[in-house]
Order: structure tokens, then sequence, then C-alpha cells
């Protein structure tokens, strides 16, 4: 069973484009978790009647992948998190899911 999780973020108008660059599938971002060998995707989500809000979903194999990835690149996860900071006016977490075996 995949696990995955979401984050929303309220983007700065002048930082929009940035933002999908580096969130997006070429950005530093799904670099950092290419990294790691449970790491499945991850999907930048825009919405449509707020453009300046996305949400993104990273999926990994499992919980315990995504938890070593963690641990194995905090130092690297906090850095990028910083130099990313001022492209968005607010973010929260979505929340954990696991992925329903059909």
């Amino acid at each position: 069973m995949g696990y995955a999780y979401l984050w929303e973020f309220m983007v700065a108008p002048e930082h929009a484009a940035e933002f999908e660059r580096v969130y997006g599938p070429g950005g530093p971002w799904v670099a950092l978790f290419r990294q790691s060998a449970g790491y499945l995707g991850t999907s930048l989500l825009r919405d449509r009647s707020n453009p300046l809000r996305f949400v993104t979903l990273d999926r990994w194999r499992d919980e315990s992948g995504y938890r070593e990835f963690r641990t194995a690149f905090a130092l690297k996860y906090r850095e990028l998190d910083e130099r990313c900071r001022r492209l968005t006016s607010g973010e929260r977490a979505l929340g954990s899911y696991d992925e329903s075996e059909d």
C-alpha cells in the first residue's frame, strides 16, 4: 500500500511562476525526493478558483520510506524549505494518506 501526503500553499503573486518551477516535476524538491529509493512521484495542483493556491501530492512506497528519507536528508530538506519560504504567504499540511489498493 502506498503512502502520500499533501501540502497546501498560498503563493505570493509575484512568485507564482517561480513557485511552479521550484515545486514542479523538474524542480529542486523533486530532485531532492528522487534521492530516496522509496519516492514514487509528486503532483503539483493549481486551484482553478484561486490561481495562487497550490496543493502538492507527494507519493512514497510506504510511510517508513518517507520517514527514512526525512531522517537521512533532514538538513538538505530544511535548507531547501528555508530558501523557498519567500515564495509563499502561507502553507499547511493537509494530511497523510494511505493509497487504496484496487
